[in-house]
């Protein structure tokens, strides 16, 4: 009877070992600075591209995201995003294009703990890499600016935002210059089962072309544990609230899966 008492305590501790871990998980996957080893994987699909609104896009963002520790105070996370293309009939019917995009690399310099009323931040470097395998699918520049991240946790909800800006400062001098803001503002909810609700705006302003794409993304993910392996899935829709001439229209799709390590 004590050795069938002790089974039975010993599983609900368990059990509630890992509810607390998962719960703590979920809401560092809203933070984008916090220091959690991921590789989130995104795939998003988008359509009427082009002249000819025939062209569609498919796009999956490889992001792993790192975090460093420097001092007992600082953190350095570093976030990369590395997208795979297949897009066809862009820019017009009969063109299509597979293979790397152009990556974004970000640093973010951010204190261990959040400041007195609870805001979390980091600030750093983003830098724009020429790594796409055509011409078609990237810009041919070196680039770099500034980026930044400000969010705040109360309960199960997440707020805040994060903005880069990017100026090319190298490559191909046939290929347009760079000048481009990037601004996504985020509001995240986690319910006690861990499955979170997002919705966001990824905004750019060219300012070379004088023009906004502005996707909103609506969004639902569930943390699992896959045996000693821990992942979130889920996905939704997006829609284009602008985009510029050629660009895509109306509604598209996103779907995430993430790895999680935790230390």
């Amino acid at each position: 009877m004590i050795h069938l008492c002790v089974c039975v305590l010993t599983l609900v501790m368990s059990s509630t070992s890992y509810a607390d871990e998962e719960a703590d998980l979920a809401k560092q996957l809203a933070n984008p600075v916090a220091a959690l080893i991921s590789v989130p994987m995104q795939l998003n699909y988008d359509t009427d591209y082009g002249v000819d609104d025939e062209g569609s896009v498919l796009r999956l963002n490889v992001q792993p995201v790192i975090p460093f520790s420097l001092n007992d105070d600082w953190n350095v996370i570093s976030r990369t995003i590395l997208p795979i293309v297949d897009q066809n009939d862009v820019p017009f019917s009969g063109v299509s294009e597979f293979g790397l995009a152009d990556t974004v690399q970000s640093f973010f310099f951010s204190p261990k703990a959040p400041s007195a009323n609870g805001w979390i931040w980091g600030v750093g470097p983003a830098l724009l890499l020429p790594t796409a395998t055509d011409e078609v699918l990237g810009a041919e520049k070196w680039g770099i600016g500034p980026t930044a991240v400000a969010l705040k946790q109360q309960g199960p909800w997440t707020f805040g935002g994060l903005a880069n800006h990017i100026e090319s400062i190298a490559g191909d001098g046939d290929r347009a210059d760079i000048s481009a803001t990037f601004l996504q503002p985020f509001v995240s909810y986690v319910t006690p089962s861990q499955t979170t609700y997002a919705v966001n705006f990824e905004s750019t302003y060219d300012w070379e072309n004088r023009n906004w794409s502005i996707p909103l993304n609506v969004t639902a993910a569930q943390l699992l544990r896959w045996g000693d392996q821990l992942v979130q899935i889920g996905g939704g829709v997006r829609y284009w609230v602008e985009s510029p001439d050629g660009g895509p229209e109306g509604w598209g799709i996103r779907l995430n899966f993430v790895l999680l390590f935790p230390r």
